[in-house]
């Protein structure tokens, strides 16, 4: 004998409530209806569900275990409703982001552990690229969020960039390194110590590229290429080595790696950090509460960076 399904969750409410009108409030459905559904359900079996005469309704033994097997129904009903409204609030689900590395490392990736903080059911996938790999990926709908600078271009039909930091760079060392104790810094102080390369496909590799041909200079030592912000930062930590990094990457590290800023007056990029996402398809309500969320940590991290007072590089005399 098959017995709806829908019915066992009517009898386990009706156990758990302790009477029909309670029951069919919980349920959503009128009194008439789920005592119609207790009376049908009585005659198909030829056996009474509830004792007569007691209030609250007293499960018969077969009651009870008819009920045993509604309770479960009943119990993955409420859990589908809490999905589905856990799911509509952005509390659940995936997201997918991707993103240029030391911007991941250094920004977002502690973003994603704050925001995650309260909403423990939802899934965050990081991956890294560049600028046009992060287009791709949006596009093939391989990701859903990317973090990227973005210069005067547009990012493309079906993109939409939302700007929020400005790509302003430095020049990284190591606390008390020999170039902070200089009043003035020459081209030659520049020439003079190693660089750490940035990574293959960085937009920072054609800043530094930027910064020689401004400062006059042909190239310099590179000594170190290709590591992850960790790696780069032990090594600038071990030498006398420089780094070209963002100003937001070498501040949101000011707690933990504690780089100094050689007050070098660089050149500086025209792009800013943004949000990129698709224009072509709706976004989930888990990737548009947190789009929102990264807008607004960002937003306040570039009220929080001070300006650093910055000077000229002195071109080196030839001597006499």
């Amino acid at each position: 004998m098959k017995i709806d399904e829908r019915h066992l969750a009517q009898i386990a409410a009706v156990v758990m409530y302790g009477g029909v009108t309670e029951a069919a409030a919980n349920l959503g459905i009128s009194q008439p209806a789920l005592s119609r559904t207790i009376t049908i359900l009585e005659r198909r079996l030829g056996e009474p569900l509830f004792i007569k005469g007691k209030r609250p309704l007293v499960p018969t033994p077969l009651g009870v275990q008819i009920a045993k097997h509604g309770r479960v129904i009943l119990a993955a009903s409420h859990k589908a409703a809490e999905t589905v409204q856990s799911y509509r609030s952005g509390d659940s689900g995936s997201i997918r982001i991707g993103g240029l590395p030391f911007f991941m490392d250094a920004l977002i990736a502690n973003v994603i552990a704050d925001y995650q903080t309260k909403r423990p059911e939802l899934r965050v996938d990081q991956s890294y690229g560049n600028l046009e790999d992060l287009i791709v990926q949006i596009e093939a709908d391989q990701i859903d969020i990317a973090i990227a600078p973005l210069g005067l271009s547009e990012a493309g039909d079906g993109i939409r960039f939302q700007p929020f930091l400005p790509a302003r760079n430095v020049v990284a060392a190591r606390p008390r390194h020999p170039l902070l104790t200089k009043s003035q810094i020459t081209t030659k102080d520049v020439v003079d110590y190693p660089w750490i390369a940035p990574l293959p496909g960085s937009p920072l590799l054609f800043d530094l590229h930027s910064i020689l041909l401004t400062l006059g200079i042909s190239e310099v030592a590179i000594r170190y290429s290709g590591g992850s912000l960790m790696s780069v930062c032990k090594y600038l930590f071990a030498s006398d080595a420089l780094a070209i990094l963002p100003e937001s990457v070498v501040f949101s590290l000011r707690d933990t790696m504690k780089l100094s800023v050689i007050p070098l007056d660089i050149p500086q990029p025209q792009r800013t950090l943004g949000l990129l996402t698709s224009t072509l398809s709706p976004p989930s309500p888990a990737t548009k509460g947190f789009a929102k969320f990264i807008v607004q940590e960002l937003e306040e991290l570039k009220r929080l960076i001070q300006p650093i007072k910055l000077h000229k590089v002195k071109p080196t005399e030839s001597p006499n």
